[in-house]
């Protein structure tokens, strides 16, 4: 039996207004006990001098009396995201070392400007429900930087039993 994985790629409309601009998610078929699991894929860690070559009052929107730690976790929002070089590996990656696993892979831009304050997923608290997996912590990973997902077990339905259906 061939088990079929979707890859959903979606193009920029416009011109962004710099190259960190994708997000990816994944759907994983069976994960802890939980079935089609979305998790969202980001970048754990960046060069913070990277930061400084933007111009962030044309990537983050920002309302009147809006406070500067707002504006961070935007920030924080574009520079986990991927550069189209960056997901484009990962996207490879993904399709030859899970595609049994994985029901879907999707990528679209970022909506630009960015509204002040985003919740990065960094910054994503853990639970019993929600949390990380570090893909570079896992045996015969093979990109060049970092990658994690984070996910809501809470937003997902169980696997049934035969005895429960």
């Amino acid at each position: 039996m061939v088990i079929l994985m979707e890859v959903n790629i979606v193009s920029p409309e416009q011109n962004l207004p710099l190259e960190r601009a994708f997000v990816v998610s994944i759907v994983i078929r069976s994960f802890k006990g939980r079935k089609d699991v979305e998790v969202h894929l980001y970048r754990p860690v960046w060069d913070r001098s990277e930061e400084n070559h933007h111009k962030w009052d044309m990537i983050i929107s920002q309302l009147p009396g809006q406070i500067q730690r707002d504006l961070e976790k935007s920030r924080h929002v574009v520079m986990e995201s991927f550069t189209i070089e960056e997901r484009d590996q990962l996207v490879d990656y993904l399709k030859e070392r899970y595609s049994q696993k994985l029901r879907l892979i999707s990528s679209a831009p970022l909506s630009f400007p960015v509204p002040g304050g985003l919740m990065p997923l960094s910054m994503m608290p853990e639970n019993e429900n929600q949390g990380r997996i570090r893909f570079e912590r896992i045996p015969n990973y093979t990109l060049p930087f970092p990658v994690h997902g984070f996910y809501d077990l809470s937003a997902h339905a169980p696997i049934l039993t035969g005895e429960e259906t």
